[in-house]
């Protein structure tokens, strides 16, 4: 009798399964912490952007005329030049998949609804992307801002951002639920080529005399 009542309550869980108000809260806490992760993420690669990029400018920049001035000038003229760049981008990137995603909700007959609402803001992204390439940049702007001495300023504008792009390696990889040391590893190597690279021909310019 027991086995014949456990049974019956089997099958009636299994035709009315219950709904928790604690299984929709996981549900949807997952998405939307996957969708933070995923905007935490592209602004950790923004950042990224912004210290290399401008960081090699500021040292391709200095291997050509040592003056604290020029440097610090360059690395500006780079990050405003970059980050509206990146501002620019983004926002035709997301216009066209903005209108891509409305032409399948015409199709589908849905346009006005919530999956409309959902779509994501063109102005949003392009300011984030600035922000975040501009965060970036910033770093090696301040760390040569203040110092006089050419190759104590080099060293310091390579040691910080060294230092951020293995944090920002770090990040990328706990979000992205990669290996955090390969990660680094991989940032860390790729931002000082780019960095000596643009030194190295830089000074082939003031080693000729152009």
């Amino acid at each position: 009798m027991a086995v014949n009542n456990t049974k019956l309550a089997a099958v009636a869980d299994a035709e009315n399964p219950a709904v928790t108000c604690c299984d929709v809260d996981d549900s949807e806490s997952s998405i939307d912490f996957a969708g933070r992760a995923n905007w935490l993420r592209a602004a950790v690669l923004g950042a990224n952007d912004g210290l290399v990029s401008t960081a090699s400018l500021m040292l391709g920049v200095s291997a050509v005329k040592p003056e604290a001035r020029a440097m610090v000038v360059s690395g500006f003229a780079g990050l405003l030049a970059g980050a509206c760049s990146m501002a620019i981008g983004e926002y035709v990137s997301v216009c066209s998949q903005r209108d891509v995603e409305i032409a399948q909700l015409d199709q589908a007959g849905k346009r006005g609804g919530d999956e409309e609402k959902e779509l994501p803001s063109p102005a949003q992204a392009a300011a984030a992307s600035a922000l975040a390439f501009s965060v970036g940049a910033l770093l090696p702007l301040l760390a040569a801002g203040f110092i006089a001495g050419y190759n104590v300023r080099v060293a310091v504008v390579v040691v910080v951002a060294t230092l951020a792009l293995a944090a920002f390696g770090c990040v990328g990889a706990v979000l992205g639920r990669a290996p955090v040391a390969r990660s680094c590893a991989r940032v860390v190597v790729g931002g000082l080529a780019a960095m000596a690279v643009t030194f190295g021909f830089m000074r082939l310019f003031r080693a000729s005399g152009v």
